[in-house]
């Protein structure tokens, strides 16, 4: 895997953080051996100093491809349900431990992780899949676990909607670090609910689409004065498994890539420290400078000076939602 590293250096240690991207494809619709391959990258990523380490959407076991491909939206079909039924048997049940190994790993390298997973959400009964990114501090606890809010397009036909429990903040450095999955990068008041918190670096996941990161990082960058870290995936025809039930219509005039990667690294000013990186496995890796931020906060500073609660506010509910209260003893 290529180690793709920015030239910026902090001024003062104080003011350091080095953050990595690991752009790599799932071991598709195998959670435990994905999970490996991620606990690899953490290792990889420690070895460079890295102290934040970013994974794109979905990652495990994989993002949805498949849907547009194989007839995803017809109604009642055993197809349809055959390959609903894989994916849902293979993603993360975080209260089963699926991620142990990998908080440990955090634990013992002090490195924090975002990590974007499918997840089987115990607390909604177990049946239904939740696009979550997962972040996971230094010390290897789970400290957020932010379920996509909407999710895109065809993903509706396999995601639950998620709600705002997970927007939140952490501490890390001299840094507060947020992050959101995919399109919810374009919804602004997402983006505000972060902003509001006092976020000044922005981690934003993906599967795979320069398309996708080119214009949104930098623009979220100068919005916010705020690093921005975009965190891709990648997804070629040859990682779907020999065995997939809809492989013929998968493979069926494929293109090079279904993910092309496109993860990237924004400074607070909109210019790039890694410009987006497609087509390979890589590691990216960046020295961010507190300083910096600071400074381009000085002529706009979106939640503080420059907004105007006012006149404008924004309500954030971030209770975790779910069918039932139980109140008493059984």
């Amino acid at each position: 895997m290529q180690i793709i590293r920015s030239s910026s250096k902090a001024t003062h240690e104080r003011d350091r953080l080095i953050v990595g991207i690991a752009q790599i494809a799932p071991i598709c619709l195998n959670r435990q051996a994905t999970l490996e391959k991620v606990a690899s990258c953490v290792e990889m990523a420690a070895a460079q100093g890295c102290q934040l380490l970013c994974f794109g959407e979905a990652l495990a076991p994989g993002y949805p491809f498949w849907i547009e491909l194989t007839d995803g939206a017809r109604f009642n079909n055993a197809k349809n349900k055959a390959i609903y039924a894989r994916y849902l048997d293979q993603g993360v049940v975080i209260e089963r431990g699926d991620l142990t190994a990998i908080c440990q790993l955090a634990a013992q390298h002090r490195i924090a992780i975002y990590l974007g997973v499918m997840e089987r959400a115990s607390d909604r009964g177990g049946h239904s899949l939740y696009c979550s990114l997962v972040y996971i501090d230094m010390t290897g606890h789970i400290a957020s676990v932010h379920r996509k809010l909407q999710p895109t397009f065809e993903e509706r036909l396999a995601w639950a909607a998620g709600d705002g429990h997970g927007l939140v903040v952490h501490d890390l450095a001299p840094f507060r670090v947020g992050g959101l999955n995919c399109w919810e990068n374009w919804m602004p008041l997402s983006r505000a609910a972060l902003y509001a918190q006092g976020e000044n670096l922005h981690i934003s996941v993906w599967p795979g689409a320069v398309r996708n990161t080119e214009s949104i990082s930098r623009f979220i960058a100068q919005e916010s004065r705020s690093y921005v870290v975009a965190a891709s995936g990648l997804m070629r025809p040859s990682d779907f498994p020999a065995d997939f039930e809809g492989l013929h219509d998968v493979l069926k005039d494929a293109p090079e890539f279904y993910g092309n990667g496109g993860s990237a690294i924004a400074a607070p000013d909109g210019a790039w420290l890694i410009e987006p990186v497609a087509g390979v496995e890589a590691l990216l890796v960046a020295e961010l400078d507190h300083a910096v931020v600071r400074g381009e906060r000085q002529n706009f500073d979106p939640a503080g000076h420059y907004s105007r609660p006012d006149v404008t506010r924004l309500v954030v509910d971030r209770r975790r939602q779910g069918l039932v209260e139980f109140v008493g003893r059984p």
